[in-house]
């Protein structure tokens, strides 16, 4: 059955491609497919760090007002800028397969950290990415080493740091690989380097609960391997009372049939060491996924990392 599918989607060139990607798709199943742009609070506010204005919420709201009053069909996002816990009414209908989930390290003048001068500047706006690095410096020996906060789009973070206002930066792989800019990677991190975060890498369809016929429509663009992997990390989160205002990793990797899992927490304020856990087990099913997230955030808990009751954001 051919349907006609709006795509609410943020207006950056990220967000756009995806959206793009994921019309034709779409269009490939017969389907006819319009895109509706929005500019999103998180979008808007630039000069603060997610975490102090209200973490992950803050890219998906407006696109949900848009499901819940008719203008658009279906939501595409970044996995990892969507909340652990959605608004009641909302479903995750589709999860893509993933590009490469690991972190990117950016830089005119530095290979890789070991190469940074004293004194130098590194930007991310994760402190998942900040913690660990932090981690990664400490090892060798580089408190001179300065990480602080970069807002903004991709463009606009390449623009500072082409500007000299960062010595590198890092950033998600899959966002560079997407537009076209792998040629600006020096380094992709290994997960051992930097945990990746839950979904990252991944692409995830909103729509509004119930709707049978988009599910349908769905079907043929869902990737269950990542599927399964990704709601082990975001169970891994929930759990936590995970948002952007924790410093929290976790990857998953599913392989014949079985799914190891990696998660590590970091102190935002460094006053206790990484705390880092890993499990596998053999997954076939959400719940089962859910199940392994779960167990890894007890043992986090175990190891003395501290959760937060969980939180819209």
């Amino acid at each position: 059955m051919s349907l006609k599918i709006t795509i609410a989607t943020r207006e950056s060139r990220l967000a756009l491609w995806q959206a793009e990607h994921v019309k034709a798709l779409l269009e490939q199943q017969g389907h006819q497919v319009t895109l509706l742009g929005m500019t999103t609070r998180g979008d808007q506010i630039l000069d603060r760090t997610l975490s102090k204005v209200g973490g992950k919420g803050l890219f998906v709201k407006e696109l949900e007002t848009a499901l819940e009053d008719g203008q658009a069909d279906i939501a595409v996002h970044s996995l990892k800028d969507v909340p652990m816990e959605l608004p009641e009414g909302f479903v995750l209908a589709c999860v893509m397969a993933r590009e490469d989930p690991r972190d990117a390290w950016v830089s005119p003048g530095c290979a890789t950290p070991a190469d940074l001068p004293p004194g130098a500047v590194i930007g991310t706006s994760s402190l998942r990415r900040s913690v660990l690095l932090r981690a990664m410096l400490s090892k060798m020996q580089r408190d001179d080493v300065r990480i602080e906060p970069l807002r903004g789009n991709l463009d606009t973070r390449l623009r500072k740091l082409d500007e000299g206002q960062y010595a590198a930066i890092v950033l998600a792989a899959a966002g560079l690989k997407r537009l076209g800019l792998a040629d600006r990677i020096r380094h992709i991190f290994s997960a051992d380097e930097m945990l990746p975060a839950a979904g990252q890498g991944a692409l995830g369809i909103e729509t509004i609960a119930g709707r049978a016929d988009l599910a349908g429509a769905l079907a043929p663009l869902a990737d269950q391997t990542t599927w399964l992997a990704v709601a082990a990390e975001r169970a891994v989160s929930r759990a936590m009372g995970g948002s952007c205002s924790m410093p929290l990793a976790a990857h998953g990797r599913l392989v014949q049939g079985t799914l190891h899992l990696d998660a590590a927490w970091g102190d935002p304020d460094a006053r206790v060491p990484l705390v880092r856990a890993s499990a596998s087990a053999p997954v076939a099913t959400l719940e089962a996924a859910d199940a392994l997230g779960i167990a890894i955030a007890a043992q986090l808990r175990a190891g003395g990392a501290r959760g937060v009751d969980p939180v819209a954001g």
